[in-house]
């Protein structure tokens, strides 16, 4: 069941009543659901509650699911993986300009590997990138298109402690600079505080917290309102105290 591709009065995602379930095993529970312009939202949950599966909806990738329900997103889109999905075969510029159909492309794929510090590095092979490296260029080739909607699947989780806090930084700046709306699947509940405007947690297909994040000024994990915001999305996602301590 694919998304309607439409334009939407002030969001970039609305979905009424979304239900997604593979035999008789329900994933999504005629959920609810609606990401205005510009919002970054982290969307968490427990292994199973439907995360991977509301963006597969939302990228249009979940052809062997049954479903029903109203889901329209932006026709613009993108999706960052886990996993780069770079073309091995192709230059890292080749990768950036891949399906860009516009006369500047050549332009434009170079400014946005510019962008996400890999500037120089048009003519590298992927093989020959860093796995930081090649999320940055997979970030470009989403970025490149201008996408009203980003999606991230998990595409910090393959990364090292101090790569991802690279990464975290330069998507907080490309996305303040860029403005799309942003869904970010992730386990990472910090991850979440930090980035986000409003997180979502899914609980058995439905949404058991919708809360927006309101910490003035450059965030910290030291912050006390970091930390509150943190016990709350933990405690919803079941996670004890003495689970908190480790």
């Amino acid at each position: 069941m694919a998304p309607h591709l439409g334009t939407l009065d002030g969001a970039a995602v609305r979905i009424r009543g979304l239900t997604r379930s593979f035999g008789a095993r329900v994933i999504l529970d005629a959920l609810d659901l609606e990401i205005p312009e510009g919002q970054f939202v982290a969307l968490l949950g427990r292994s199973g509650s439907g995360k991977s599966t509301l963006l597969r909806a939302l990228a249009g990738l979940d052809h062997d699911a049954a479903g029903s329900g109203e889901l329209t997103v932006a026709a613009n889109r993108s999706v960052v993986f886990q996993d780069a999905r770079l073309l091995p075969w192709e230059r890292v510029l080749q990768n950036v300009m891949l399906g860009l159909e516009a006369p500047d492309a050549h332009a434009r794929a170079t400014a946005a590997l510019a962008e996400v510090g890999l500037s120089g590095r048009e003519r590298a092979w992927p093989g020959e990138l860093s796995g930081g490296e090649q999320q940055r260029a997979a970030l470009a080739r989403s970025l490149v298109r201008e996408p009203r909607l980003l999606l991230f699947d998990e595409p910090f989780g393959a990364l090292d402690a101090l790569t991802r806090i690279k990464m975290h930084e330069l998507v907080r700046e490309l996305c303040a600079r860029h403005r799309p709306a942003v869904l970010l699947v992730t386990h990472d509940v910090d991850e979440a505080v930090l980035l986000a405007d409003r997180v979502v947690v899914l609980v058995d297909g439905r949404i058991g917290v919708d809360r927006e994040i309101l910490i003035p000024g450059e965030r910290s994990y030291r912050d006390p309102l970091f930390g509150e915001y943190r016990d709350l999305l933990l405690d919803a996602l079941g996670v004890t105290a003495e689970r908190k301590i480790a």
